[in-house]
Formats: structure tokens, sequence, C-alpha cells
């Protein structure tokens, strides 16, 4: 099936006792079980199973093309149950510029549990040849990147991991399946914050991972899960599915209205550069042709005159929400590396937008006023 048969009709069915379309919330926290000790409907309690979850896990496991899925309270919880299924003393390989929450989490935390990291440009596959070590277990890769929208050839780097007998984990966020399908491409698993692009309403918060395969490695996940709890409640899960059921048409607008501000931004004199892969001069154009079905709904963007000028260019628009996160029907502006704190590798003049649904006119005008007024 098409991608958008699929986001309307995975994860749901009529209802069998009220002939309701929509599928209701399931809140109970417990289930009941037969005399012997055997749970007949499969679910025994909320922490451990829920019928609102499998509903999200089933629609997003299909999205991906994988044969599972198990959703989180949050994007970093989801990531954290892989990094927590490894092993101590085992390596891990990571983009140089990924998103600031993973790299802490793995710097600050997952250290502490004895994981090797090494960041690296994920952009250039001989550099990751050389990081490998017999110890490396995962390879990371994020694509497009955050904030600096770098694109890793993906079927290339699943290539080098399979070879050395190491797990590629994909962030999808950024493109969402309905843009990339990972999977498709060699990835073993697929991560989402699910509170981005997936719910796409700015209203909830959740995360997920999808696998190639039912392996050991998927179990060891599922366990940490069930086990450690940090899983999405089933309103949580409803307003999730809730997004997906029209993520491929808002991906196309999404889309549609970044490459026009994009275009409009790299020809304006107060912008030294424009990061989004859909114009033809950036350097990960070609790849991101290739294995995207469009270019997304970020970029980010450089401002004439440093710091304080994007402070300004920033304070200076009206539709533009300043905020943090992205993926919303509503657009987004942040100065990004005072979000990501001292350690940050992102220049001080940098921009992140998030295109919102908005039409695209309208936010270049507003883009136009603060970059004339602030600049």
């Amino acid at each position: 099936m098409n991608i958008e048969t699929i986001a309307v009709h995975s994860g749901r069915s009529v209802d069998p006792v009220t002939g309701a379309i929509t599928p209701p919330i399931h809140m109970s926290t417990t289930f009941e079980r037969e005399a012997d000790g055997s749970y007949p409907h499969g679910f025994v309690y909320g922490r451990s199973g829920n019928p609102s979850r499998k509903l999200l896990e089933e629609c997003v496991r299909d999205l991906e093309g994988g044969v599972a899925a198990a959703a989180f309270g949050s994007g970093m919880a989801a990531i954290m149950s892989v990094f927590q299924s490894l092993s101590p003393g085992d390596h891990v390989i990571a983009p140089r510029d990924i998103y600031h929450g993973t790299a802490r989490l793995l710097r600050e935390v997952m250290a502490r549990w004895n994981l090797d990291t090494s960041f690296v440009d994920m952009t250039d596959i001989d550099v990751v040849r050389q990081a490998i070590i017999p110890s490396t277990r995962l390879l990371i890769v994020e694509t497009p990147s955050n904030p600096l929208l770098k694109i890793t050839d993906v079927a290339a780097m699943t290539e080098v991991a399979r070879q050395r007998g190491i797990t590629c984990l994909c962030d999808n966020t950024w493109a969402s399946p309905a843009l990339q399908r990972c999977i498709d491409l060699g990835a073993d698993l697929v991560v989402h914050s699910t509170t981005k692009y997936l719910g796409g309403h700015g209203d909830v918060t959740g995360g997920i991972v999808v696998s190639a395969r039912q392996d050991g490695l998927f179990e060891e996940i599922g366990r940490i899960q069930q086990q450690g709890g940090a899983v999405p409640s089933p309103f949580d899960c409803w307003l999730i599915l809730r997004g997906i059921r029209t993520l491929p048409y808002r991906m196309r607008a999404h889309s549609e209205s970044a490459a026009k501000v994009a275009t409009f931004l790299d020809g304006h004199p107060k912008v030294l550069e424009v990061y989004y892969p859909g114009l033809k001069g950036h350097p990960g154009h070609d790849i991101a042709r290739r294995q995207m079905d469009l270019f997304g709904g970020m970029l980010s963007f450089r401002v004439q005159g440093g710091r304080e000028a994007a402070f300004r260019v920033a304070a200076g628009t009206s539709l533009f929400v300043r905020a943090t996160s992205l993926g919303s029907y509503e657009s987004l502006i942040e100065h990004r590396a005072s979000i990501e704190g001292p350690e940050s590798g992102t220049p001080d003049d940098l921009l992140r937008v998030s295109v919102g649904l908005e039409n695209a006119d309208d936010l270049i005008s507003d883009l136009e006023q603060a970059l004339t007024a602030g600049g």
C-alpha cells in the first residue's frame, strides 16, 4: 500500500462493540485474567501493554516498513532504550552534528554506564570506517541533521555497518516516513520523537523505536520499555495516531513552504548562508534527492551581523513563534546556540526554523520585515 493509505488505515478498525469509526482510548491500568492466570485478550497491566499503545506501534511499524515497534513517553526515552540495550564497554559512533539532547545523553549519562562514544563527520564514509573499533556496536545516523541539516548517505552507512556486524540506528524525526524510509535503505532500527511531525499538533510528547527484525536486540528494547516503564499514556497514543492520519499531506505542505522560504533566504543580502537540502547548492542535495521524496520543513540560516543581529531578527518576527521544538502546524524560530549551551558547535549567528502550515508568502513577508529591521 501507499503511504497515504497506511497512514489512514494502519492501527485502526471499527469498534466491534459500538461501531465507532475512531478508535476508543483505553484508559484501564489493568486487564481481566482467567481463573487459571491466563490473559485471553493479551493485556496484563498498563505499563507492559495497552490497546491504544499497540495501535500506535502497529501504525508506525507499518509506516516505516518494520516488523515491530516500541512506543515511549518521549523521543529521549526511546533512544535511551537503545543505549541501555548495549553493554558497558560497548562503543557508539554518532554524528558530530547530532541533536544536542542525544549528545548530552551519551556524554553525561551513558558515559557513566561506561558506554564509549566517538562523534564524527557522518557525511564522510572514510572517517566513519576509521572510527570503527572492535567494540563498536552501534552506528547512529541522523539525516537531515540538527541543526545544520547535513545529509548522510543512509544506504552507504548501513552497508558499512552491515559489513562489520554493527547495528545501524537512524533518527528519522526530521524527515518522517512520509519522506524517507530508512529501513528500506538498510537500517536496523529507526527512532522518532513522535512529539514532532508524527503528532503534528504541538500537543503531545512521545517517542518510538521501530525494528527491521524481531531479534534479540529488539526484545531487549521491549524489556526495557516494559520494565523501565517510560511509556506514553493511552491518550498520548491516541493523539499521535490522530496526527499520523494526515502526515503525508502535512509533510508535502511543510516541504513546499520550506523550499520557498529557503529560496527567499538564499537570495537575501542580509543572510550569509542557508542550510536546506532542497537547495541545489547544498553539499548533500544529490544524496537527499536520492533518498528523500521531498526535503522537509526544517531549515537554518545565518544572519549577517552575528549573534546580536540574529537575536534581533528572531525578536522581529510576528508569525514565527520563538520556541524550541518543530513539526507542528505553526512556524517556529529560535537561536539554536543559546539553547545548546557552551559546548555547542552551532554558529552563533544561526537561526533554526520549523516551517509550519501557514501560507509561504506570509512567512516570507514576516522574515523580510524582520531582516530589514533587525539584520
